[in-house]
C-alpha cells in the first residue's frame, strides 16, 4: 500500500489529508471518506486502509483545519467533558457549503494525481458527515456515482441543502443510508420521513437493528462487529455496482 499525508490547498487554507491506495494495478477508483465528529485518528486511517485494500484510492481530509485542529484525542462519553464540548463546537462551526468548497479543492488535486482513476467516484460520510457525502453526490452529479451516509445526522432539516432534498439532484447516483436503531441523533421517527423524501430515487434506507450510533467504529463503545461487517459488505457492493 502507498500512504501519504499532505496539505491540500483550499480557499480557506489547507486541509491535511490522508491518502492511501494500492501499490499496483492503478490508477484506482476514488473514494472520498468524510470523517466523523471526533476528528482524524488512527481508527479512521485504518478504515481508509481497509477501503484501499479492496482496490480504491481513498482520501480522508481533515475537516477541522479552519480551526487549526487535526486530532482531538480520546473523548469521554460525559457530555460535560471539555473535549466533548470542543468537539461539538467544531462540528457546529461546519456548514455544507464549506465542505463542498473543500470537496472542490480535493477534486482538483485528484484530477492531477496519476494514481487516481478518472471517472466516477464514491463518497461516504459517518455521523456528522453523512450529509456531506450525500451533498457531494448532489452538487457534483457528474463526478460522484455513489454516496453513503452511515448513521448520518441532520439528514432532514429546514434548510435548502438538507440531504433529503438535495438527494434529488443526485439522479445519476446510487445512495445508501445506514441508520442505527438506537440513535438519539437520528431517531427512528425520522426514518419514515427520510424514506418518503427519497421516493423515486435510486436510494436505500436500511435500519441496522439493535445497534447504537457509532456501531461501525471498532474503538467506540457502540461497536458491533456483525453490524460493522454488514456495513462493509454494503459499501463494497455499492462501489462495485457504480465505480
Amino acid at each position: 500500500m502507498i500512504e501519504r499525508t499532505i496539505d491540500i490547498p483550499t480557499k480557506d487554507g489547507a486541509t491535511t489529508t490522508f491518502i492511501v491506495h494500492p501499490e499496483r494495478g492503478g490508477p484506482h477508483p476514488v473514494i472520498f471518506f468524510y470523517m466523523d465528529a471526533p476528528a482524524i485518528r488512527e481508527e479512521l486511517r485504518d478504515m481508509a486502509r481497509r477501503f484501499a485494500t479492496a482496490g480504491y484510492y481513498v482520501l480522508l481530509p481533515n475537516l477541522y483545519y479552519r480551526a487549526g485542529v487535526l486530532e482531538l484525542g480520546p473523548l469521554s462519553r460525559d457530555p460535560n467533558d471539555p473535549g466533548r464540548k470542543r468537539m461539538m463546537e467544531l462540528m457546529g462551526a461546519l456548514t455544507i457549503p464549506m465542505i463542498m468548497d473543500d470537496t472542490r479543492a480535493l477534486l482538483a488535486f485528484v484530477d492531477a494525481d496519476p494514481a487516481a482513476r478518472k471517472g466516477k467516484m464514491g463518497a461516504v460520510g459517518y455521523c456528522m458527515s453523512g450529509q456531506y457525502a450525500i451533498n457531494a453526490a448532489a452538487q457534483f452529479p457528474q463526478t460522484f456515482a455513489a454516496a453513503a451516509s452511515i448513521y448520518g445526522v441532520l439528514l432532514i432539516t429546514d434548510k435548502a441543502d438538507s440531504p433529503h432534498l438535495m438527494a434529488h439532484m443526485a439522479k445519476q447516483a446510487e445512495l445508501y443510508f445506514a441508520c442505527a436503531e438506537v440513535d438519539h441523533w437520528m431517531p427512528l421517527e425520522q426514518i419514515a420521513p427520510l424514506r418518503e423524501g427519497l421516493k423515486g430515487l435510486n436510494a436505500e434506507v436500511e435500519i441496522c437493528p439493535k445497534v447504537e450510533h457509532g456501531f461501525a467504529f471498532p474503538q467506540r463503545p457502540a461497536y458491533n462487529k456483525d453490524a460493522a461487517e454488514r456495513h462493509w459488505e454494503r459499501l463494497y457492493a455499492l462501489w462495485r455496482r457504480n465505480l
